[in-house]
């Protein structure tokens, strides 16, 4: 599950409650069956037009400190490289200030650099990751204008740099690359046999799904489905909001137990219905004990 605004609410004063108890949230999330957290981090966020202003959330500062909260309650760890100081996504894919400048080659260099700096600064604090992200949404490609999906070659380039910086920390840690199509089939595999070719590799194929964009639940089904046989690579539902239970199955009914698992988008808000605006912790987070117990197979 995803939860990198977690420090913004406690910033703001919030508490967390399980049956009337104050704990700490990422705790809570531990004891009610979640087992992977999900972190965003940004270059710069605190630059005048990133993610937050004058602050540092979802930096390098605050990824650690939510990384050490995350190990200490049990959990593992995926960190999700955005490659921008604010969101990125199919709709925009700034690049940082501090590389607006840089030509192709020095872009390269610095996305390996920098990749491999971020996992080696957790590794060396104790809280070494479980999987990396390289790119967030990325089926239109980023850094743009450089890795524009127009600009296939460029694109691949990029990817290949940012996987050669998590082998030069940790050649162990899995790969994923998250396209947000998680029910398009056709621009699915458009994207991965045009990456493939241009010798981008990973070990996991992350996609998102938000009907609104990303068609029905059987459009979901059918592209995962294919995408399994055709690549022969887990595939995970890294973004979803709505349809947990459905969402859960198709992932876990997958040919050859293929589906790796799933992530569900920012629901520890109160508008995310996991706690209620007092912080209680509501029935929708009780659910997901029931789903560890059919799915899950404790290590």
């Amino acid at each position: 599950m995803y939860i990198s605004f977690l420090p913004q609410h406690e910033d703001r004063g919030r508490k967390f409650y399980d049956r009337g108890k104050e704990k700490d949230a990422v705790r809570i999330l531990k004891e009610h069956g979640l087992n992977y957290i999900r972190l965003r981090i940004f270059v710069n966020p605190e630059n005048e037009n990133g993610y937050a202003p004058g602050r540092e959330f979802c930096g390098l500062d605050y990824t650690l400190g939510m990384a050490k909260r995350i190990r200490a309650a049990g959990m593992k760890l995926l960190l999700n490289f955005h490659y921008s100081d604010t969101w990125a996504d199919p709709q925009k894919q700034f690049k940082p200030m501090a590389w607006a400048g840089l030509d192709y080659d020095a872009l390269k260099d610095t996305l390996r650099e920098y990749t491999k700096d971020v996992i080696m600064a957790l590794q060396k604090q104790g809280t070494p990751l479980d999987m990396v992200q390289v790119g967030n949404e990325i089926n239109h490609g980023l850094l743009w204008p450089d890795g524009h999906i127009g600009k296939p070659d460029k694109l691949a380039g990029l990817l290949v740099a940012g996987v050669e910086g998590v082998e030069a920390a940790d050649p162990e840690i899995p790969v994923m690359m998250h396209i947000a199509l998680g029910g398009q089939n056709a621009e699915s595999v458009f994207w991965l046999d045009n990456m493939i070719a241009r010798g981008v590799r990973f070990d996991i194929i992350g996609l998102s799904h938000y009907p609104r964009w990303h068609g029905t639940l059987d459009d979901l089904k059918y592209n995962l489905t294919d995408l399994v046989d055709r690549y022969r690579k887990p595939v995970n539902v890294v973004e979803y909001l709505d349809f947990k239970e459905p969402i859960h199955e198709i992932v876990f009914s997958l040919p050859g137990g293929m589906g790796q698992g799933t992530c569900i988008w920012e629901p520890i808000g109160w508008r995310g219905g996991w706690f209620d605006r007092e912080g209680n912790a509501t029935r929708d987070l009780f659910d997901y004990e029931t789903l560890h117990a059919k799915y899950l197979v404790e290590e």
